[in-house]
């Protein structure tokens, strides 16, 4: 059911096809997911009573993105241009989104990381229009009327926050309500998912950052946060609530800290559709560049020893999906885990340790480490030199922790040392591509989590791939939606791994190049879905009517395509009727 002051129209496969406006006059231009603006034809303002309510000149779509740009080009700064593209996602989705296409890699800094980091700090003093759902201890008991009474109907996708772990900045309170935002706008972008197809959320559960507890303009629930017993009470009102209202819809997950990340997706993987693009979709796009970096070794990923330094969310959720694709490969449970080392600021993590449940999935035995005799020895130099490590993983925030004697550890074990410094922005990165190539003398292959400048080494020019998780979950968003998948499999994020690597041209393998282009986001998110939606039908969780069912017996990968790219919503005016 859509908006009852207009209605959408749809292909047989999904797509969006036409419009119906109900609405007669002004009104028509305060619903940002209809509105032309200038763009109205005079045929339009005539039939829809618009005459006198806009300027005489008629802009097409390109006109209209040409005028934006040089607006959001003359703004001083980026969180200026986000507020200036947010206020136009406000009044007109389609032309917000036809600028963001018009440059994917430069947009996507703006509207999500770095940028929208300072845009969840400064949210109370930029307010300026409420955007999806706030839900706090005030009015979680009326979950379910708030989600049903949401403008939009049919929706498709949530991404929900309890602000806790936003981006490395931490604690957030309500403005960490700007995440789900962004991340939206790139399931749009990637997956096409229409706008009103998804719904960002807020479980504001209070805050421990003081300084919003001491704001006078502060927006929020102001309480320190809900803790324990009452914060999981909390949760489990809104995952009841959100079942029966969106019983069809995915749910993603996004940046609760820790050990809530965890506790949180494993409570309720089986109830709702779910799952946390902090642990999963990190886990994926860097068993995506380890994958590819297997093609560019000849090696196979079964013969690597790996070490993830950093052992939080993001950390633990790449352990994970190593460990996954270890098992698909044909290990066993122990052989696998014996292959993945965590470690943290204390070293690497021990089964002696009095650590958080989620740091001790891959915990070692100390008695097994026969360097480690003494407190002190526990370092990352020690453990990437003794236990063999060829694939060197950094989510630490730790700027510079890759050092020379490290990287030089990782050469002594392999010929092509994969290290990844995943952790962002570029001031917290592990290490900088640059040092790594003169380090390894040009063998290292090398990915990161920031966006780098190409390197330039020995006459040649290496493209550093990012390892950004807006090339997994959009796709992974559309996978799930178009196979209409009862549950998110751990496989899913194998799948996407393989499509990411995938499209990874050979001559790129052949440079070491780990990760695809920003500006083939589109392409690789349908790629991706489609593996997803592929995953879905062989895991028994598919949808029998799904347009993927055929694919059940029909291998035609020709069509499958044709199938998902049907789906896509891309920005662009439809006819009105």
């Amino acid at each position: 059911m859509d908006n009852p002051n207009y209605t959408f129209e749809y292909g047989v496969y999904g797509e969006t096809t036409g419009l119906t406006i109900n609405l007669r006059g002004p009104d028509i231009l305060r619903y940002n997911n209809i509105s032309k603006g200038t763009a109205f034809t005079q045929a339009d303002r005539d039939r829809l009573k618009l005459n006198g309510f806009l300027p005489p000149r008629v802009k097409n779509l390109e006109e209209q993105v040409k005028s934006s740009l040089s607006i959001i080009d003359a703004k001083e700064n980026d969180i200026e241009r986000f507020i200036y593209i947010r206020s136009l996602f406000d009044r007109n989705v389609v032309l917000a989104h036809a600028v963001i296409a018009s440059d994917i890699p430069r947009f996507l800094s703006i509207i999500y990381t770095p940028t929208v980091g300072k845009a969840c700090e400064n949210y109370s003093s930029m307010f300026r229009r409420a955007n999806g759902i706030h839900i706090y201890p005030g009015n979680i008991d009326r979950a379910e009327e708030i989600l049903a009474n949401y403008s939009d109907k049919d929706i498709r996708i949530a991404v929900v926050t309890d602000n806790q772990g936003i981006l490395g900045i931490g604690d957030q309170g309500a403005g960490g309500i700007a995440i789900c935002l962004g991340k939206l706008m790139l399931y749009t972008q990637g997956a096409g998912i229409a706008p009103w197809h998804c719904l960002p959320i807020s479980l504001d559960v209070g805050t421990d950052n003081k300084e919003l507890l001491d704001d006078v303009k502060y927006l929020g629930w102001r309480h320190e946060r809900l803790k324990g017993d009452d914060y999981l009470e909390f949760m489990g009102k809104f995952a009841k609530a959100f079942k029966a209202v969106y019983p069809d819809a995915l749910c993603q997950w996004e940046d609760f800290s820790k050990q809530n990340a965890f506790t949180i997706r494993d409570s309720y993987m089986h109830d709702i559709i779910s799952f946390n693009d902090d642990i999963q979709g990190t886990g994926s796009i860097a068993l995506a560049g380890i994958i590819a970096a297997m093609k560019t070794k000849k090696e196979n990923i079964t013969d690597q020893v790996f070490l993830v330094h950093g052992a939080g969310a993001g950390g633990i959720g790449i352990a994970e999906q190593i460990l996954t694709e270890l098992l698909e490969n044909g290990l066993s449970e122990d052989e696998a885990r014996a292959k993945i080392y965590t470690l943290d600021s204390k070293g690497v993590v021990t089964t002696d340790r009095d650590a958080e449940s989620y740091k001790l999935k891959f915990a070692k035995d100390p008695q097994e480490l026969e360097w480690l005799n003494n407190p002190e020895d526990n370092t990352l130099a020690n453990a990437v030199k003794n236990e063999n490590v060829t694939v060197l993983i950094g989510t630490s925030g730790q700027p510079g922790c890759f050092t020379k004697d490290v990287v030089d550890a990782v050469s002594g074990n392999t010929d092509r040392p994969v290290i990844l410094p995943l952790s962002n922005p570029t001031s917290k990165t592990e290490a900088f591509p640059e040092q790594i190539y003169e380090w390894t003398d040009g063998k290292g292959l090398v990915a990161t989590g920031s966006p780098f400048d190409p390197v330039e080494f020995e006459g040649r020019t290496y493209r550093i791939g990012q390892m950004n998780n807006a090339f997994v979950f959009p796709g992974v968003g559309l996978g799930v939606i178009a196979s209409g998948a009862t549950e998110v499999l751990p496989t899913f994020f194998s799948a996407a791994a393989r499509a990411v690597a995938e499209f990874i041209s050979e001559e790129e393998i052949a440079d070491g190049i780990l990760c695809p282009k920003l500006d083939d986001l589109r392409e690789v998110s349908l790629k991706v879905a489609r593996y997803v939606g592929a995953e879905a039908v062989k895991g028994g969780v598919a949808d029998n009517d799904c347009a993927f069912s055929e694919f059940r017996h029909n291998r035609d990968e020709q069509r499958l395509k044709e199938l998902v790219e049907g789906m896509c919503w891309s920005p662009r005016y439809f006819p009105v009727k």
